[in-house]
């Protein structure tokens, strides 16, 4: 046990009793009476430190069962108030386990956490309970009062590995679907016919519209068909002595095949692994490049490409009429001047509208954009790029509710006229952090900020504009210095006291976790 001060441990010098001893609800007469030594190592192994305090709340005596506690400068506290030894964020909660214990001797005690500043170090974080040795104060007696301590560093450091567990997860979980858009893309895109098998059960489990036009088939036709039911059956034998070829060497030259359409192609496979399961990569490439590309080949017809099965398949008039109408997104047709032309359901339910004619020859901003010149700036870029794609603003009903809402446009040109179609979709719904009634929510890039302009005075997006460079200094300092606020007000060229409130403000570092237990 390292103790410092006086020796014996600073406490009355008449046998602790039941009335100098802190008493229990229910008491525990079985411990008897305890002298001062006794109750020293009683203190000590309650506690990892424990600190002796008068009745002003000055330290008289540390008594620490920790050596490493010792040589954080717990020496250093003896003979001052115990609330000039902890952080400045600490100081109330120390004020208020004096009071605690000093008018209640009879309830509970309640823990609190509390910060000791350590110099070239993070601050020494510990979980104190004040406790009254007395209910009839001793103005002769040095102790009056004892707060235990419990070290929570082990507690702050796990809690710190878990943050950065999770924000490395958040990193590579977006990372994946940055990694998952891309191969999706390409998939979609690719000018050639791609098939992805099951190794063992080689069936379909994706197929591009390349590899669904030239097979004849719709995705749901092909998804969960074998490789083999889409040839001929003649081709079988040649089709596993491919696939087993791949799965030895992992890629293999490509055979002849006649598909079950009639079409002869050329086939070649390749094995890749993912979570210990074998998936092969199919490529199909039409013999006859000719008709490939639409011109007439030896068989005397061309192969039908995606924009011409597209052209040809059922979809009508009525059925992209249906569709308007039972969108969830909210589709309005405006003429150059902005007013409406026709509208869906989902638009009329926002503008909390009956009927579309309520809303034919109406102005768009009537109902759309949080000032009267917001709309105005959207179709100006409308008219300018041709597509303006995620513009967030607001959409008012007649009722007086409001809507956030996302706006896709285009400018249509059909038939000699011109108009222009918004789709506007409900985005209260989506997960996004709380912002003070009246804030504004803070733009983190540049391309947030400009489209602030024609929604919000100029005066607001300047400010605005120096709290994100403020803030993203201190996400960087704190990054820089792992979250070491000692460093980072040094980094940054501030005191101690601005940090703090700096942090308070943007809700940063973990101040917010230094609540009662």
């Amino acid at each position: 046990m390292v103790r410092s001060g006086f020796d014996p441990l600073v406490l009355p010098t008449t046998p602790i009793g039941p009335a100098l001893m802190p008493r229990a609800p229910t008491g525990l007469p079985a411990l008897g009476e305890l002298d001062a030594k006794t109750a020293a190592r009683l203190v000590g192994a309650a506690s990892d430190i424990a600190l002796v305090l008068d009745e002003q709340g000055t330290i008289v005596e540390v008594v620490s069962q920790n050596a490493e506690l010792g040589s954080r400068g717990t020496q250093s506290w003896l003979g001052r108030p115990w609330v000039q030894t902890v952080t400045t964020e600490s100081r109330q909660k120390v004020e208020a386990l004096l009071r605690d214990a000093q008018s209640a001797a009879e309830a509970t005690a309640r823990w609190r956490q509390v910060n000791h500043p350590v110099q070239d170090s993070d601050d020494l974080p510990l979980l104190y309970a004040a406790v009254r040795l007395s209910d009839r104060p001793d103005p002769h007696a040095k102790g009056c009062i004892v707060a235990f301590g419990r070290d929570l560093r082990a507690m702050v450091a796990l809690q710190r590995r878990l943050v950065d567990a999770q924000q490395t997860m958040e990193r590579d979980y977006w990372r994946f679907r940055e990694a998952e858009t891309r191969y999706r893309h390409l998939f979609e895109t690719s000018s050639e016919a791609v098939l992805i098998i099951d190794g063992l059960t080689q069936k379909v489990l994706e197929a591009n519209p390349v590899a669904r036009t030239l097979c004849a088939g719709t995705r749901a036709k092909l998804v969960g068909a074998t490789l083999s039911a889409l040839f001929d059956a003649g081709h079988g034998e040649r089709l596993q002595n491919l696939l087993a070829a791949a799965r030895s060497v992992g890629r293999q030259d490509p055979i002849r095949a006649r598909l079950s359409g009639g079409d002869e192609v050329t086939v070649s496979a390749s094995v890749f692994r993912q979570d210990e399961a074998a998936f092969v990569l199919v490529r199909l490439a039409p013999v006859h490049r000719e008709a490939a590309a639409g011109k007439p080949g030896p068989r005397g017809r061309a192969a039908p490409s995606a924009q011409a099965a597209l052209a040809d398949g059922p979809v009508d008039e009525a059925m992209l009429r249906a569709f308007l109408q039972s969108s969830p997104d909210g589709l309005v047709f405006c003429d150059p001047a902005g007013k409406v032309m026709a509208a869906n359901r989902a638009f009329l339910s926002l503008a909390q509208l009956s009927a579309e004619e309520q809303a034919r020859g109406q102005a768009l901003d009537r109902w759309v954009g949080r000032t009267g010149i917001e709309l105005g700036v959207l179709i100006t870029n409308l008219r300018q790029r041709g597509t303006v794609g995620l513009f967030i603003t607001s959409m008012r009903g007649e009722y007086g509710g409001t809507t956030e809402v996302e706006i896709s446009a285009a400018v249509l040109n059909a038939g000699g006229h011109t108009m222009m179609a918004f789709a506007l979709r409900d985005i209260e719904r989506r997960l996004k952090p709380d912002t003070p009634t009246g804030a504004l929510a803070m733009p983190r890039s540049v391309s947030e900020l400009t489209e602030l302009v024609g929604r919000t005075p100029l005066k607001d997006i300047v400010s605005e504009t120096t709290d994100l460079i403020e803030q993203l200094c201190i996400e960087t300092a704190l990054e820089m210095t792992h979250d070491n606020r000692a460093s980072a007000a040094l980094l940054l060229g501030l005191s101690r006291q601005s940090l703090y409130v700096k942090l308070r403000r943007y809700g940063l570092g973990s101040l917010g976790n230094d609540e009662e237990s």
